[in-house]
């Protein structure tokens, strides 16, 4: 069978689709001829020829945009054969009898500029001339088998492509797959868009090879196909997720040179990527409650560390590059002293990205950088331990500002966005912090501050009586799908409820004081040398005017060096010479001076060890990586036959 693989607009274009690498691997094993068509950078380079398109322009719908849906948006013309935006009505009475004037209204509500209003029209004015291009090429040689992976805002390019080809080419059996297609949402795909012949549901490395052997289809765990009157079937999708060794390494033939010959190598940097595990150790046991990027298999599994380190190798020789972004939701910990620790003794120049959780301790971020973790995304989420409680995160704000400590003093560099919107929270739970933001000036801030989204498969989603109670899918599906409301909810991944927690100007005045943390850390140091009996500390921190500090009291020096980790004034009592009343004196000393970060009744020092802070700042001038709506991007790539690659560098 000759299959050919669509990644459409608006996958990301710096990394090959791993989802269409693992099955390309699994489609040439059963002996069918594949090929992956980076379909996305044919639309760049498209765009970028007929509407001017550069990167920014693509990245609004790549990323920035994805919870307004504008991506989708911009096709859903396209598949309805409806090309005047003004109009965008269903005129059946159905939820989707939405104008083009109601969904600019919704942008700008929530952020967009005139300038990303207008590009989101425009783009949706050349869309349908795009997918007809496509189409026609893929009607020249018609193969037996078109796959489709869809995840984030690739639904409507993906629907529009499959329905022109299948209009042309009635025989091509078409097939979708991704994140945008698990549980409900997949059955509701297939049910409502009839030239959809299967929706594979879950993992597809089992179904998507018995689908291409035929036989019993009724038999393939979660696939949706068509019984010979047309109706819709969805089979139950399997309770027994797949098995480490059955997690297949992708192929990437062809994506670097088609990158290479596009208008985005101009663009960013080719990386590669990889997983080493599937579902979510701590979410095993405390899922948090907003969280649904783990989709209907949370259970953890991971590959045996020489398989997966043989893979990350494989790979980065065979494609002759150094970055590497590991899309697991959470670093399995039995890694640390196998796969982390022959890294770091390899003589290999690897970039990896890698997300963990918050509360590791100095030693382990120390191998993370030793190792060549250039960024990590501990999950950080907020800075306040009665909401991290709320979100069921396991950590507390002081173990989260340790790790955003330790990574800097290991030369890791952190991503993270700071959230806002829970049940239950409380103003205090805010002002404290945002008092104490410019203590942490010369630390990784986050991304932004922004509202969390209610999405499937959270807790908060499924479990109403948290606190949300979701009253109907987000108002970009109303405006994108000519569906009921009903078939919307199945289809949809985040979802309207009544805002809960803060908002006003308390969230108002959040996101300003992160601005201002985004501005400032460039030039923001607090770096510290312990030697000889005494600690020195550098400050360049706006909010304080002092240069150099030196402690040499034994109190002073006791105390610092005891808030390495979070402890209380009682503990610290407990420890130093004098007790309660020596430790005082010197809590109130170093407050004033921004050497600590308290919450509730725990203290920690915040000054980073001196080595590789100015090298930290000096990459982020050049541009830290952008966050994505699910996962961020990992750091900056470089080709070692094309770029040199420098060695690390320590500045004291």
């Amino acid at each position: 069978m000759r299959i050919v693989l669509l990644h459409m607009p608006w996958g990301a274009i710096d990394v090959p689709s791993l989802a269409l690498g693992i099955l390309h691997t699994a489609a040439a094993r059963a002996g069918h001829v594949v090929e992956v068509r980076y379909a996305n950078l044919d639309f760049v380079d498209w765009a970028a020829e007929h509407a001017g398109f550069g990167v920014d322009d693509y990245q609004y719908f790549s990323e920035k945009s994805y919870f307004q849906g504008a991506g989708d948006w911009a096709f859903a013309g396209t598949l309805y054969g409806d090309d005047d935006a003004d109009t965008n009505s269903a005129g059946t009475g159905t939820a989707t009898d939405t104008g083009f004037a109601s969904y600019v209204e919704y942008l700008a509500t929530n952020g967009a500029s005139e300038q990303e209003i207008a590009l989101t029209r425009a783009t949706r004015a050349i869309a349908p001339a795009f997918i007809a291009r496509l189409v026609e090429e893929l009607a020249a040689d018609p193969p037996d088998l078109v796959g489709f992976t869809t995840t984030f805002q690739q639904n409507t390019a993906s629907l529009a492509a499959a329905k022109l080809l299948k209009q042309r080419c009635p025989q091509v059996r078409t097939v979708f797959g991704g994140a945008n297609c698990d549980g409900p949402q997949g059955a509701a795909l297939h049910r409502n868009f009839p030239f959809l012949d299967y929706v594979v549901r879950g993992e597809g490395e089992a179904a998507f090879p018995a689908l291409l052997e035929g036989g019993d289809l009724s038999a393939v765990p979660g696939l949706c196909w068509r019984d010979a009157s047309g109706t819709s079937k969805a089979n139950e999708m399997t309770r027994r997720p797949l098995p480490p060794a059955a997690i297949l390494a992708p192929r990437y033939d062809g994506f670097f040179e088609r990158l290479d010959a596009s208008v985005a190598a101009g663009w960013v940097d080719p990386k590669l990527v990889v997983e080493g595990s599937r579902g979510c150790w701590w979410g095993e046991k405390h899922h948090c409650t907003f969280c649904g990027l783990n989709g209907s298999s949370m259970e953890f599994r991971s590959k045996p560390p020489a398989d997966f380190l043989a893979e990350v190798l494989a790979l980065a020789e065979r494609h002759r590059l150094l970055d590497v972004y590991v899309v697991d939701n959470i670093l399995d910990m039995g890694y640390f002293d196998t796969v982390l620790k022959s890294l770091a003794e390899l003589p290999v120049d690897l970039r990896l990205h890698f997300e963990i959780k918050a509360n590791l301790r100095r030693h382990q971020f120390q191998l993370l950088g030793d190792s060549g973790a250039a960024q990590v995304q501990p999950g950080i989420e907020s800075l306040s331990t009665r909401v991290l409680r709320i979100m069921d995160k396991g950590v507390t704000g002081c173990q989260n500002v340790r790790a955003l400590r330790d990574a800097q003093s290991a030369g890791v560099s952190v991503t993270w966005n700071y959230l806002y919107g829970f049940p239950g929270e409380q103003p205090a739970d805010y002002e404290s912090v945002i008092r104490q933001l410019p203590v942490l000036h010369h630390l990784d801030p986050p991304t932004g501050a922004g509202r969390i989204a209610i999405e499937r498969f959270s807790p908060y989603f499924d479990r109403p009586e948290l606190g949300f109670a979701i009253t109907r899918p987000a108002f970009q599906y109303r405006a994108t799908y000519r569906l009921p409301e009903s078939e919307l909810a199945e289809l949809a991944y985040v979802f309207t409820a009544p805002p809960r927690g803060i908002g006003g100007g308390l969230a108002e005045r959040l996101s300003a004081a992160v601005d201002t943390w985004l501005a400032r850390f460039p030039d923001a140091r607090l770096s510290y040398r312990d030697a000889d009996g005494r600690v020195v500390l550098v400050n360049t921190r706006p909010g304080y005017d002092w240069r150099v500090v030196e402690l040499t009291d034994p109190v002073e020096l006791a105390v610092f060096r005891l808030l390495a980790q979070p402890r209380s004034p009682a503990a610290l009592a407990a420890k130093v010479p004098g007790g309660a009343a020596a430790v005082e004196p010197v809590l109130a000393r170093f407050t004033a001076l921004g050497l600590l970060f308290h919450d509730g009744d725990s203290f920690l020092q915040v000054a980073v060890e001196s080595d590789n802070q100015v090298l930290m700042r000096m990459q982020h001038r050049h541009g830290p990586a952008a966050a994505r709506p699910r996962t961020d991007e990992p750091p900056a790539a470089a080709r070692p036959d094309t770029e040199e690659v420098p060695d690390a560098v320590t500045i004291g």
